[in-house]
């Protein structure tokens, strides 16, 4: 029989996790390109805006949370960016912007780092 340790499950379960926090931010994506090439006041646009929203504040309901392991200073960033990004991605639905590039540059740097 073989027995994980704790120490491995629990480094095993990290990996998953950011595994799927990759994933679900290059399926942010892929909706934003797709949003991009729509116009800002598509069905495509509001799909992608409501994915990114729901993302985000996921993100950062998890990065609020003291139990939450990052140290405080990425922590701090990670906040910044996920308040920027749900700022822009407010602009866009209101017809203030039409910045789904920088959304998407910043999705993938962050898609990368994990």
């Amino acid at each position: 029989m073989y027995k994980f340790s704790y120490e491995e499950t629990l480094s095993e379960s990290g990996s998953r996790q950011r595994e799927n926090e990759r994933l679900a931010i290059e399926q942010s994506v892929a909706l934003l390109r797709t949003a991009e090439k729509a116009g800002p006041q598509s069905r495509e646009a509001i799909d992608a805006i409501f994915f990114l929203n729901r993302l985000w504040s996921f993100f950062l309901d998890d990065l609020a949370k003291p139990e939450n392991g990052l140290p405080d200073e990425v922590r701090a960033g990670l906040i910044s960016i996920g308040i920027w990004m749900l700022k822009e991605a407010d602009a866009i639905s209101k017809g203030n912007s039409r910045n789904f590039a920088g959304l998407i540059d910043v999705s993938n740097v962050i898609a990368e780092g994990l």
